[in-house]
């Protein structure tokens, strides 16, 4: 079984889970990247005017991704973790997923928050990858261990 941690983040905390994650399941890494990186700008939460303010209020909006990885057909599970932004996922995460073919794969979500929970994530997302075996979510502390995530991953399968 071959598993792939994909992540986007704006900040680098969900980097840092990312890679502990990607220790504990023996999986290899990649960073979902916007082809135009993110300002402090942009990612002003409190301006309504901010480039993520906009992406997040257009259910439409797909940022450009960098690339997807080259070899994903090889993976069986792919593990997507994001930042919670406005109770759900960046809209990147849907274009990372609508630009892939899960078809058959297990998607596993884990989201890191500053205070918000997964709200309606995974079913916000399911549209995007048709096909895909979603596994339940999971909302992870920036602090969570490589041993709280090694169990966690024990517990999925």
């Amino acid at each position: 079984m071959k598993n792939l941690v994909a992540f986007f983040s704006a900040s680098g905390v969900t980097r840092g889970v990312a890679e502990r994650l990607a220790q504990a399941a023996q999986a290899d890494l990649f960073e979902i990247a916007p082809q135009v990186p993110y300002t402090n700008a942009d990612l002003d939460w409190t301006n309504k005017r901010s480039r993520s303010s906009i992406e997040s209020n257009d259910p439409a909006s797909r940022p450009e991704i960098a690339g997807m990885p080259d070899n994903l057909a090889e993976y069986d599970t792919v593990y997507i973790g994001f930042p919670i932004w406005w109770y759900t996922a960046p809209h990147i995460i849907k274009t990372f997923l609508e630009e892939g073919d899960f078809s058959g794969k297990r998607v596993v979500l884990f989201a890191t928050s500053g205070g918000s929970g997964m709200g309606k994530t995974q079913r916000d997302l399911e549209p995007s990858a048709p096909g895909a075996h979603w596994v339940a979510a999971k909302l992870l502390n920036a602090r969570v261990s490589e041993a709280e995530l090694t169990t966690w991953v024990k517990s999925l399968f």
